[in-house]
């Protein structure tokens, strides 16, 4: 069988697509590995799912993190995702001349139900692959939590699946306990 190469994308490149108007800004897609991908349409309990953390988030936070809900983050030259919810180190500006890196990032948050094998087996290597300390997986479709800890080379060290019954412990930007009951279903 025949394998024609692929054309690998840098994000300037990326972005000067979306900018010509070939893909449309309000196309759900993104970059990774150079690939652009279309994401998964997003429904009832996964959009609920995601504000329910976004307010529990806020209130306990505050103002030492900035909660950027399904924009972008740059994991590399040529990997643009757009995660549900990622914690950031707060700036003045808000991320306004650049998007968020690894090194602004406290905590990512994916929430799946149809696109759960993709997050699992494609995002969250990628996302060890590039140093991101910790990660949640919002299983909608088991009603669990991956908690992924302890990147290597492309997996995670520490992996925990925690249910609605349990409580998880935030450490950074400052110690905080969620109980999961409050986020999933």
């Amino acid at each position: 069988m025949l394998t024609l190469p692929r054309k690998k994308f840098a994000i300037e490149e990326y972005h000067q697509i979306i900018a010509s108007g070939v893909l449309k800004e309000d196309y759900l897609i993104e970059l990774i590995n150079g690939e652009i991908f279309e994401m998964s349409p997003v429904g009832f309990r996964h959009a609920s799912c995601v504000n329910k953390l976004n307010q529990l988030l806020s209130l306990k936070l505050g103002n030492k993190a900035i909660i950027s809900i399904q924009n972008p983050i740059k994991l590399n030259d040529n990997s643009e995702p757009q995660p549900d919810i990622v914690l950031l180190k707060p700036r003045h500006d808000f991320y306004a001349n650049q998007h968020p890196t690894v090194e602004d990032i406290f905590l990512l948050i994916e929430v799946a139900d149809s696109s759960i094998e993709y997050d699992r087996t494609f995002k969250i290597p990628i996302y060890a692959e590039n140093k991101v300390q910790e990660v949640w997986l919002v299983d909608l479709n088991q009603n669990l939590l991956e908690v992924y800890q302890n990147p290597q080379t492309n997996y995670y060290q520490s992996i925990k699946k925690l249910s609605s019954q349990d409580s998880i412990t935030l450490t950074q930007p400052e110690t905080i306990a969620v109980k999961l009951d409050r986020i999933l279903f």
